[in-house]
Formats: C-alpha cells, sequence, structure tokens
C-alpha cells in the first residue's frame, strides 16, 4: 500500500503546487507586465479618485448624464456578487411591465424623442452588468443630456464618437459605448 500512496501524494502535492500556485503567480505576473491596467481591474479615476471600473455599469440616474443597460441584480444594481439575469421569458408579463415603464421613465424625460427606444436601454443583459451601451442607445440620449447641461448636441455627438469602441478586429462585437468613461469626460465639458 505504501508503493502506491506515496506516489499518490508526491503527484498531488506536486500538481497542486504547479497548478495551485506556480501557473497563477506566472499569469498574474505576465498580465501585470504586459497589461497592467487590464489586470488591476480596469479601474477609473478623477481627481486622483477611483470612481468605477470600466468593465462593470455603474446606476446613473441623473438626466444630466448617460444612462447604461438596466441591471437585473440583486439586492442593488450592477451587484457583481449577485451577477445574473432576471430569468423572465420573453413572454412574462413582467418583464413586459418593466420595460414599458423604462419606456415611459425615458419618454418622460425626453418628450421631444419619438422614435423607438434602443433595447438595450430598456432590457438587462444576462450578467447584469454591462457598462456599455450600443452608440445607438447613446445617440437617443444626446438631445435630452446636451439640454440638461447646456452644451451643444454636436458637441455632445462628438463626444459619444470619440468613446465609440469599434468591434476588435473590425468583426468580433459590435460598436459600443462606454458609460462611465463618457460621463467622466462629459463632466470635464464644463
Amino acid at each position: 500500500m505504501n508503493l502506491q500512496l506515496r506516489p499518490a501524494l508526491a503527484c498531488l502535492l506536486g500538481f497542486s503546487a504547479l497548478t495551485g500556485l506556480a501557473y497563477p503567480l506566472a499569469i498574474t505576473g505576465l498580465a501585470r507586465a504586459f497589461f497592467p491596467h487590464q489586470a488591476g481591474g480596469s479601474l477609473l479615476r478623477q481627481d486622483g479618485k477611483v470612481v468605477g471600473s470600466a468593465l462593470i455599469g455603474q446606476a446613473f440616474t441623473d438626466p444630466r448624464d448617460f444612462w447604461g443597460r438596466p441591471s437585473a441584480t440583486t439586492p442593488g444594481p450592477y451587484n457583481g456578487a449577485a451577477s445574473g439575469a432576471s430569468n423572465l421569458a420573453p413572454s412574462s408579463p413582467q418583464l413586459r411591465e418593466a420595460v414599458e415603464a423604462r419606456i415611459a421613465a425615458l419618454r418622460a424625460l425626453d418628450p421631444g424623442a419619438t422614435g423607438p427606444v434602443p433595447v438595450d436601454l430598456v432590457t438587462a443583459s444576462a450578467s447584469g452588468l454591462d457598462p456599455d451601451i450600443s452608440p445607438a442607445a447613446a445617440a437617443f440620449q444626446v438631445p435630452r443630456v446636451a439640454r440638461a447641461r447646456g452644451l451643444d448636441e454636436a458637441e455632445v455627438r462628438a463626444l459619444v464618437a470619440r468613446h465609440t469602441t469599434e468591434p476588435q478586429f473590425g468583426i468580433l462585437g459590435e460598436p459600443r459605448v462606454n458609460v462611465l468613461g463618457l460621463n467622466l469626460d462629459l463632466d470635464t465639458l464644463r
């Protein structure tokens, strides 16, 4: 029995050290060396203070700010510890009511916006943490944000264009706008 137990324990300890310590430390070291911003959580700062991450959305409700996708996390929105969707079916009356309430809130803030409301402004994602919206969702909000801040719409549209990230390698993903980064730069336009 000792002949079988000793090599088994040695393999267990060796592979535990290799896969549980050496490999994670090597990958973390490489990530910090070659991608320090991303490895550090893609944190965004304003006046030297961390105000959030470019990877996790935040709940913006001020009419002066661009709003992100709704979050279905509990107990509060954009809770990274409870990432997940509402799991409501497309035919669910609860989902329909929630979407209609979000549309009504957007229309109440900007009665002049008569076009269709982009779907990503009224539906939560599967993670509930999305930090980005589509360029169409940002464009829909430009008149409201410009009016609330007393800015020229063209200036706000140009800022949205600067914050629009194209698909990776031109084919992976969709164009997107990071809401937190956009709102932080919007604050500097004063």
